[in-house]
């Protein structure tokens, strides 16, 4: 197997690589009798070369491919070698694999030709590996896509009748064996060839070069393979693999709703079966078939209203009636869903960052890569949603002026105007001029301004931002679509505190926020390190605690996704 990597990748891979595929083969040959998930963590480290091969941050330069004329089978251990009109010919009926054109030219150009996944003494067992992780990702996470009919025929002729196949087949399982592998790797690592801008993505896609070689594995002295994917993944990656398994036990029922509300002591003929969906679940410890509402149930109630983001008040209604009828099969699509946007995440450059949830209402403040602090927030309207995008936070402005939108100035003010004339100095509003016939008006600084005593900017071109509010009674509702796009957030002044704390000239303690906060006319405050903040939209997510969460699809963001990645047939068209 070492000769055949050396054949393969011959100076340009590491020495630790090749000792730690040397002993990772020694367990290949019982890889197939492992379960799914034991399989999974064991090919990913079998094809440590090919990813690393394949895959490179978006950031790594891109180098151009010359033919290394130096390979030849004098040259090499293999002296299978095909010429470049073949390839050619082979592409012009493979429309799958056209996209991958460049990628095949560059590839097969460093190794003039020669032969990757076969060598004098037949097919290799990199070829075996490949077709093992795309049979499990078929089987397991229902990614029909990667079924190639014609290679797994081929395929199986190849390892029956190893001494009496044409070079023909041959050379067709050659070129099909690396478009699958482009396949695979593009979807796993970049996300499928959908438009994220129509579904309301405009977070930059991450971008991975198929055909870098091995610059990136350099950077990994211990070996290990570059998965330009987010830690998340793997996180939620594990619960699809749950949640497929519990789809056989999982009842497919409906549970009727209560004709009251269900507390502490109450007892229902649906108790038994709510106590057994949210023992499947994770949610409660132990199983009876009682239909008492007992303090164990209490608290498995609890923990699922906490996980589906529902009131946590231990009471059993319609609300948690819903999600407990929502069958596995749809949990599953909604986890793939969410995979998929994962798949559309920057790779994780820096550890300090700032995350929005719109789902989830909150807001998310990470240093040096773990949680440091969390807040409620409120998001636009279902009418106004608030963008998907991401940008640097760069200034706080205290006491801030809101400058009223003209779209606000025409339905709302003028209207109130018309009504009371009283109305812009009850507001605390002036005009400062007029643009294309409309008055130009602002708030001024205080306690009743709707962008409350501070808003954070980080620039952007759909004109949205963080800011406080006069209204914190809105923060206790559990569906929070209010604002007419901008993200209004809980605990503004310890969010302020925190992006201040870096600054070594001016020490703002509570009391220097609270002056702040304060003025007769706002003020700007150009952070020292801008920060990165991320706006999300993720319905299925793994949270600090290892716990799976659900949210309601409020946009319709993964009604429109469903379109673009399942099939009339219900299953994932990735």
């Amino acid at each position: 197997m070492i000769r055949h990597i050396y054949q393969l990748y011959r100076n340009k891979i590491l020495i630790p690589l090749l000792k730690l595929q040397y002993t990772l083969n020694k367990i290949i040959y019982s890889t197939l009798s492992l379960k799914w998930y034991s399989f999974r963590a064991i090919t990913i480290a079998l094809f440590i070369c090919l990813i690393n091969f394949v895959t490179s941050c978006n950031n790594a330069k891109i180098k151009e491919i010359f033919r290394d004329t130096t390979i030849t089978s004098f040259t090499s251990f293999n002296n299978l070698f095909f010429d470049s009109a073949q390839l050619q010919s082979f592409l012009n009926n493979q429309p799958n694999f056209k996209k991958f054109a460049s990628q095949y030219s560059d590839f097969y150009k460093q190794r003039n030709y020669e032969y990757a996944w076969f060598d004098s003494t037949g097919i290799t067992e990199q070829a075996a590996n490949l077709m093992n992780l795309l049979n499990n990702s078929i089987a397991h996470l229902q990614d029909s896509s990667l079924f190639n009919q014609q290679l797994n025929e081929n395929y199986q002729k190849i390892i029956q009748n190893k001494n009496h196949v044409s070079k023909q087949t041959i050379l067709q399982t050659e070129l099909l064996l690396t478009g699958e592998f482009f396949t695979y790797a593009a979807q796993n690592y970049s996300g499928s060839d959908i438009d994220a801008a129509s579904l309301g993505w405009f977070i930059p896609r991450k971008k991975v070069n198929l055909t870098a070689l091995l610059d990136s594995t350099i950077k990994y002295k211990n070996g290990g393979p570059y998965i330009p994917l987010n830690s998340q993944y793997n996180l939620l990656e594990d619960y699809l693999e749950k949640y497929m398994r519990l789809q056989k036990t999982y009842p497919t029922d409906t549970i009727p709703y209560p004709k009251q509300l269900l507390k502490l002591k109450s007892a229902s003929p649906i108790i038994a079966d709510i106590k057994n969906r949210l023992y499947l679940l994770g949610d409660l410890p132990t199983n009876d078939s009682t239909e008492t509402f007992d303090s164990s149930l209490y608290v498995g109630v609890k923990h699922f209203q906490k996980r589906m983001g529902l009131l946590e008040d231990g009471v059993i209604g319609k609300n948690l009636i819903e999600q407990l009828n929502v069958p596995i099969a749809e949990r599953i699509k909604q986890i793939l869903i969410n995979l998929e946007r994962i798949r559309w995440m920057p790779a994780e450059t820096d550890s300090n960052y700032v995350l929005v949830n719109i789902p989830e209402y909150k807001l998310h403040v990470f240093a040096n890569g773990k949680e440091l602090f969390n807040m409620n927030v409120i998001v636009g309207k279902t009418t106004n949603n608030t963008v998907i995008f991401n940008g640097k936070l760069k200034y706080i402005v205290f006491s801030p002026y809101w400058n009223v939108p003209p779209s606000i100035v025409q339905k709302e003010i003028l209207p109130g105007m018309k009504k009371d004339p009283n109305y812009l100095a009850k507001n605390n509003m002036e005009i400062t001029g007029t643009s294309n016939g409309l008055p130009v008006v602002r708030q001024r600084p205080g306690p009743k301004n709707s962008l409350g005593l501070v808003k954070f900017l980080f620039p952007n071109n759909f004109d949205i931002y963080l800011h406080d509010t006069p209204n914190h009674e809105l923060f206790d509702a559990t569906t929070r679509t209010f604002s007419h796009g901008c993200i209004r957030i809980s605990n503004p002044k310890k969010f302020a505190q925190y992006l201040l704390s870096a600054d070594t000239a001016t020490v703002y303690t509570s009391k220097v926020l609270d002056s702040l906060m304060h003025l007769p006319k706002e003020k700007w405050v150009t952070l020292n390190t801008p920060i990165n903040v991320y706006i999300v939209y993720f319905t299925a997510w793994v949270d600090a605690n290892g716990q799976l969460n659900f949210r309601k699809d409020i946009y319709r963001h993964d009604a429109k996704m469903k379109e673009k990645l399942f099939t009339k047939e219900e299953k994932p068209n990735f």
